[in-house]
């Protein structure tokens, strides 16, 4: 067809590809052709890309060098275009280890609901298996409930290990924003409250932090940027927020991300880099780097993040945590930044899986403009008493990732199959570069849509460079891309179907690459590394393009000691099995966590 454009590829009907594991189907490898750019050489690549002429040229030939033509402008295929991926369901009752709420409980009343799934405690504390062991949500509740330490003395001493951490010697660059009196407020507050015997829940006075793309009162919403708060106040708490103020947690402050979401490194120009406490040479991961890191380093059990393409779970991967994605539609998203209207969710990062359960209950609900969803299922966690469970692998896209990956990956399979009989069952997911292309198509062109009456009002100057280059590109995606996109996001709906008719999850690594190196030249422009960006959410698209729920475990760790997670994705609506099945995982791997190097015990008497 010329220079000017790629002839597109025609895409077979769906029920004419062969998902076996002897498919002719194949795999394409991320052929990400641009260099890592930060420093002098992105401010120059900025400057190009902004101009009309040059920077037209420029876009054609990124979009052209790295497929989006090819895959998706002028692909050729049948599917209508879908654009929300919110599933249809049937109320059903559960099997006998799942609990199905009914509709309209409190936010307390579902976290009391957890608590009951859960395992015996007094196993748990019993366990000396442990190299290292976090501090869970039951942890807290019982210590203050014991008075053998105040919401208030852990307050106090998560002020004092914000202020180290955010220090020029450790420069961790977890939060945002905090506020010291407002921390003390809540937590005098709930040691009333314990003092009282009234404690609201198992929730009351423990520490929770919240991305800076959620609101939470009485911070501004930067989404990472140092405009955009300045265009939209915060006027009140979000939906999932409200909720957890509501069982009595601490909102202790707005973790850092990457700026609007727009990369994967963590890396922000404004507020610096949330380094990984495993290594702090290295980053955390995005976009919900803070919340990632805040739970690693013991600050915080628990965290909020938002998941527009793998933000929730890739850092948590990362960083050696527990990472839950719900289904579309799951959590409402009233005061969430629109930055990504049909791929975004809110979501958890927890250091253990009993407690991102618990918060999962406590922010899962309904509001008036809430499109109806199914009854809240939670499962009684006990791996022992599971079913066997049918894993489908595709096994070129799970190899295509770093050795150390593939090598802990598969062994946590045999375990698996070793102790609980599990299935692993081979087939083939067709297209996955071409749904990480057609996601990237969505994401950008939501972005876009969002925040573009803001842009115009503030300019691109106050952002960040790296950003500038992501909505220059964002901003390059017509009508066609668009579409096309969505019609692959039918296809590919599908074909995952198809998938699902085999197996009840879908088994894969977490990130494609441990953990790398933050550089010297990004501290005031950002990073531009699309080579590392595919590599890591090469694994991350179908839960959000598709709306499915998704969750990463660790289990284990690269030769540096870097984490490593694990990956299973389930049926829209399948959380409480995925819960199930990151417990039983979790419970294989436990015993070998190891500390990080940034890591703060707030519990422990002194």
């Amino acid at each position: 067809m010329g220079i000017l454009r790629d002839d597109g590829v025609v895409y077979e009907p769906v029920n004419e590809v062969d998902l076996g594991p002897n498919s002719d189907q194949v795999y394409l490898h991320a052929d990400v052709k641009a260099p890592r750019m930060a420093g002098l050489l992105a401010k120059v690549f900025v400057w190009f890309l902004e101009m009309k002429i040059i920077g037209n040229i420029l876009l054609y030939f990124l979009k052209k060098n790295n497929r989006i033509q090819k895959l998706v402008s002028y692909a050729v295929l049948e599917e209508s275009p879908l654009y929300v991926p919110l599933h249809p369901y049937e109320d059903f009752e559960e099997e006998e280890e799942v609990k199905s709420l009914n509709r309209g409980l409190s936010p307390t009343e579902q976290v009391q609901q957890a608590v009951d799934c859960l395992r015996s405690s007094d196993i748990i504390l019993q366990d000396s298996n442990f190299n290292f062991r976090r501090w869970t949500i039951l942890d807290y509740s019982r210590a203050y409930a014991s008075r053998k330490i105040t919401p208030l003395m852990v307050a106090e001493r998560l002020i004092s290990a914000i202020i180290q951490s955010s220090g020029p010697e450790m420069d961790m660059s977890f939060f945002i924003s905090y506020d010291s009196q407002d921390i003390l407020r809540q937590a005098t507050e709930s040691t009333l409250r314990y003092q009282k015997g009234e404690a609201i829940s198992v929730l009351d006075g423990v520490p929770i932090a919240v991305k800076d793309e959620i609101d939470c009162m009485p911070y501004p919403t930067t989404g990472g940027s140092k405009w955009l708060h300045k265009v939209r106040p915060c006027k009140e708490d979000a939906f999932c927020v409200k909720r957890l103020r509501a069982c009595g947690a601490i909102l202790v402050g707005k973790t850092n991300m990457h700026e609007l979401g727009a990369g994967t490194s963590g890396i922000n120009p404004h507020y610096g880099v949330s380094r990984n406490p495993y290594d702090p040479t290295r980053i955390s991961g995005g976009s919900s780097s803070g919340s990632a890191a805040v739970v690693c380093a013991g600050l915080c059990p628990v965290a909020l993040g938002v998941d527009g393409g793998g933000s929730v779970r890739m850092p948590a991967a990362l960083c050696g945590v527990i990472g839950l994605k719900p289904s579309f539609g799951r959590t409402p998203d009233s005061g969430v930044l629109p930055l990504n209207w049909t791929v975004g969710m809110v979501g958890v990062l927890a250091g253990t899986v009993e407690d991102s359960l618990i918060v999962y209950a406590a922010i899962s609900g309904e509001d008036q403009s809430h499109q109806p969803v199914p009854r809240l299922h939670l499962p009684k966690l006990n791996p022992s008493n599971m079913s066997t469970i049918k894993m489908a692998k595709s096994n070129e896209w799970f190899n295509d990732c770093s050795d150390d990956i593939r090598a802990c990956c598969l062994r946590a399979l045999t375990s698996l199959h070793k102790l609980y009989g599990w299935e692993t069952v081979e087939v083939t997911l067709p297209d996955i570069e071409a749904m990480r292309l057609a996601h990237y198509v969505t994401i950008g062109s939501e972005c876009t849509a969002s925040i573009a009456h803001h842009l115009e009002k503030m300019g691109k100057s106050e952002s960040g460079w790296d950003a500038r280059v992501a909505l220059s590109i964002y901003g390059s995606f017509n009508s066609r891309d668009y579409l096309n996109a969505q019609r692959i996001r039918n296809r590919q709906m599908r074909i995952h179907e198809k998938i699902f008719s085999m197996a009840d999850v879908i088994v894969s690594p977490m990130v494609g690459v441990t953990a790398y190196e933050i550089k010297n030249d990004v501290q005031e422009t950002g990073e531009l590394d699309y080579v590392n960006g595919a590599a890591l959410v090469r694994y991350s698209i179908a839960g959000n393009f598709l709306g499915l729920p998704a969750v990463t475990v660790p289990v284990g760790y690269d030769s540096l000691g870097l984490p490593i997670g694990i990956q299973f994705i389930g049926k829209p609506w399948s959380e409480a099995k995925l819960i199930q099945i990151a417990y039983a995982m979790e419970a294989l791997c436990k015993g070998e966590n190891k500390k990080p190097k940034v890591f703060y015990d707030l519990l422990t008497p002194k």
